[in-house]
């Protein structure tokens, strides 16, 4: 059985709660998910197309976990898509290389969930918010299934929540 590639983009994973408690988590479980750290593998940006849609065919799901950045993705993983997604590979008359591929997303979000709805602080979901990431993954013909959320990200939050949340993570990749 393949296993599901997390393609991680965090810039400072070391300072992170959330992402890196997500991380220590999938660790566990080596047999069934690969963790690939873009910031790691890529500190001066320059992204290796080749290796990066050989390491994603050789995988059967794909899950692109990150921290909201301004209401969006790290930049670094923008230009993962922009450069990795490319016509011929992902989409067009010959690109079917993510075809019926399974993807996810885990997200941090630094605001609470509340303030992610229609009459909260900024009035749109993170369902919303995220509609870029779900057309990106229709238009390649894709699988989406959705994506994993933590909200509050921002504030202190207790060992027993991040702790919880970590395993829900794991839940939730099972049942891609």
């Amino acid at each position: 059985m393949k296993k599901t590639l997390v393609i991680l983009t965090h810039p400072d994973i070391e300072k992170s709660v959330i992402n890196k408690r997500w991380v220590e988590e999938l660790e566990k479980y080596p047999e069934r998910f690969t963790i690939h750290n873009l910031h790691l593998v890529y500190p001066d940006g320059t992204i290796d197309v080749a290796k990066e849609q050989t390491l994603v065919e050789s995988h059967e799901n794909l899950v692109f976990q990150f921290p909201l950045y301004w209401f969006n993705c790290p930049p670094l993983l923008k230009k993962w898509l922009d450069d990795v997604l490319t016509y011929g590979w992902a989409y067009g008359k010959s690109g079917d290389k993510l075809k019926n591929k399974k993807v996810a997303l885990a997200v941090t979000a630094g605001i609470k969930e509340d303030d992610y709805t229609d009459n909260g602080k900024y009035h749109i979901t993170l369902k919303q918010l995220l509609s870029p990431f779900e057309v990106t993954f229709f238009y390649i013909n894709a699988d989406y299934k959705s994506f994993f959320a933590f909200y509050g990200a921002e504030d202190e939050t207790p060992a027993a929540v991040v702790e919880k949340n970590a395993q829900e993570y794991i839940a939730f990749l099972n049942t891609i």
